[in-house]
């Protein structure tokens, strides 16, 4: 007769009936149940008292300011608070001089960023004269000008803690090319220099004008500016790039706001993020022979989609006298200057 086996599983017990022995595998599955599930090991964390020493206290001084309804909010006329709990800047929704104590006491020196690339430094006087009158008033600012007409930069009286930084870069043939390297430049200075001079950086168009006071009320760990001409649309009016063979690409039933690629900021860190993300995705396109619709607008609004701005600008930030100044609009604080786009692109 052949050997006859048990197999038990209620025991987990191997019964031989050729030698009537006991087989030890209760042992071996135990132990190998055991180095599977033993108890992880908690591992004692670095001593990081030293972190608490010596912080930093914000204290507000004695202040007089109108004391904040509960059940009146200061604007009924446009949304305040996206769904993700980001505020959304308009006049009339903060405290200028609250927010100045506290992020002077904070000694924050913020770096404003411009393009001035072929005849585009024709707008620099302007721009950087009205930045004196209006941008970051009281605090420390870093304009950060990128150009390859070094010797055209205007000699501009700056205030105390102000400077001006030159950055020489080279020019491209189009426009468009030039408009999408500017992810790739922000993001190499942004390791290379900023992170070691700034606290924040604001990215702006140079083809402008400061109008009114445009402060530390901006200033966030990453924030985007809703375009004048679609910050009342619907999601299906916005110009995101419908293609999905782009990496800009944004699917109809996805995207919050439309958001300007001529106004954008935050950390030194996030807007380094932000804009590795975007040069990284701009070149694939091109090594795919794809350009995003609005070059790196369309990627800007890609990485908005999926990394939502921790605050965001209402169009006082960004605005044309062109599309006329409805009654919502109670600042036009950052105003497109009037030119001949054939004129200065290309030249």
């Amino acid at each position: 007769m052949g050997c006859t086996v048990v197999l038990c599983f209620s025991l987990g017990y191997f019964w031989s009936m050729s030698n009537y022995t006991w087989q030890e595998t209760p042992v071996k599955i135990f132990n190998t149940v055991r180095k599977i599930y033993s108890k992880p090991q908690i591992l004692r964390p670095p001593n990081r008292t030293h972190l608490l020493e010596n912080l930093l206290e914000i204290e507000l001084p004695r202040m007089i300011y109108a004391k904040p309804q509960v059940l009146k909010p200061p604007r009924n006329d446009v949304l305040m608070m996206t769904p993700w709990f980001a505020p959304i800047v308009w006049e009339g929704t903060y405290n200028l001089d609250i927010l100045n104590e506290q992020f002077r006491q904070r000694n924050v020196t913020v770096g404003l960023t411009v393009f001035a690339i072929k005849k585009y430094v024709v707008f620099l006087k302007t721009f950087l004269e009205t930045a004196e009158m209006y941008f970051m008033v009281g605090h420390k600012v870093n304009y950060y000008i990128f150009t390859d007409r070094p010797q055209e930069v205007p000699k501009v009286e700056l205030k105390e803690g102000r400077n001006v930084v030159v950055l020489q870069v080279q020019n491209y043939s189009r426009w468009q090319e030039i408009s999408m390297r500017r992810m790739e430049m922000i993001n190499h200075f942004s390791k290379k220099q900023f992170i070691n001079e700034v606290d924040y950086l604001v990215c702006v168009d140079v083809d402008m004008r400061f109008n009114d006071l445009v402060g530390v009320e901006i200033l966030s760990n990453l924030f985007g500016t809703l375009h004048p001409g679609f910050y009342g649309s619907e999601r299906r009016s916005f110009t995101y790039e419908r293609r999905p063979a782009s990496q800009a690409y944004v699917p109809h039933d996805e995207g919050d706001f439309y958001y300007a690629a001529a106004f954008f900021g935050g950390t030194v860190k996030e807007v380094y993020k932000l804009t590795k993300k975007c040069h990284e995705a701009i070149m694939v396109d091109k090594d795919n022979g794809i350009e995003a619709i609005w070059q790196e607008e369309s990627h800007l609004n890609k990485y908005f989609v999926y990394h939502k701005p921790t605050k965001i600008l209402s169009p006082e930030y960004l605005w044309d006298d062109n599309i006329g100044r409805p009654e919502i609009l109670r600042k036009r604080r950052f105003l497109a200057v009037p030119k001949n786009h054939t004129a200065i692109r290309n030249k």
